[in-house]
């Protein structure tokens, strides 16, 4: 059974269609990149998924409950759900620990010395184990971000959303989160990441889905999308990547 499956979605912002019947399916295990140009949807379907936008039409399952049913509670579901998103986000006023710990005290009603144990093992994982005491202004681009994913993996979720997580970081930083998501699914994170690095969707994906107008045009293994794509959209959005030498 898929762990996320999402039929005929449709959303509609000031009478602009930004998804349009759009499908997609992610087994455990999986991760799905999600490439396109900017307002094809991607990070539209990545918060309709997480419930932070409600949907016009259409479905949303994850682990066979149809989360966007009328009266699921989305507090409930975002419990099993990580979203990072390109900013960082991170509360200012809370050191590192803090801002990694509050969830899992907050929500799941862990004690502080639980949710601490873990957080700082997660920490130590990602390199940052000495920045604990640290507060955000005193990080990196690239260390805040690494920062922002423990903040979602604290939660032990089932899937994790990344939204663009490397197009705020100066390019000597971006190595360094991509690291970090490869550890992730060398551990078996579900993930669906929608990006512009296009060689990192090539190398890390199980599957890659090209949106375009707010519909998945077509989904594949890398290989195949990257080096034999079917849909005529597709190749001309590649050629484009190419040519600018992204890819």
């Amino acid at each position: 059974m898929a762990l996320l499956r999402c039929r005929g979605l449709r959303k509609v912002f000031g009478g602009q269609v930004v998804l349009d019947q759009l499908d997609l399916t992610v087994a455990e295990h999986e991760v799905v990149a999600l490439i396109g140009a900017s307002g094809s949807g991607k990070s539209t379907l990545l918060r309709c998924v997480n419930l932070l936008d409600d949907l016009d039409d259409g479905t949303i399952e994850l682990d066979g409950e149809e989360i966007s049913a009328p009266g699921v509670d989305p507090d409930r579901v975002r419990r099993r759900i990580g979203l990072v998103f390109q900013a960082y986000n991170l509360f200012p006023h809370l050191s590192v620990l803090d801002n990694v710990t509050l969830a899992p005290r907050r929500v799941h009603g862990r004690s502080r010395a639980q949710a601490e144990a873990h957080a700082r093992e997660l920490l130590d994982r990602v390199g940052l184990g000495d920045r604990a005491g640290a507060y955000p202004d005193r990080l990196s681009g690239g260390q805040q971000q690494r920062v922002a994913i423990v903040r979602a993996l604290a939660n032990n979720p089932r899937l994790l959303l990344l939204d663009e997580v490397t197009s705020a970081l100066d390019p000597e930083l971006v190595g360094e989160v991509l690291a970090l998501i490869r550890d992730l699914k060398a551990d078996g994170t579900t993930m669906v990441l929608a990006t512009h690095e296009m060689t990192f969707a090539r190398d890390v994906a199980d599957q890659v889905c090209f949106l375009d107008g707010g519909r998945v045009i077509e989904t594949g293994a890398p290989q195949q999308l990257f080096g034999a794509p079917t849909q005529p959209r597709t190749r001309q959005f590649l050629a484009r990547i190419i040519e600018a030498g992204r890819l």
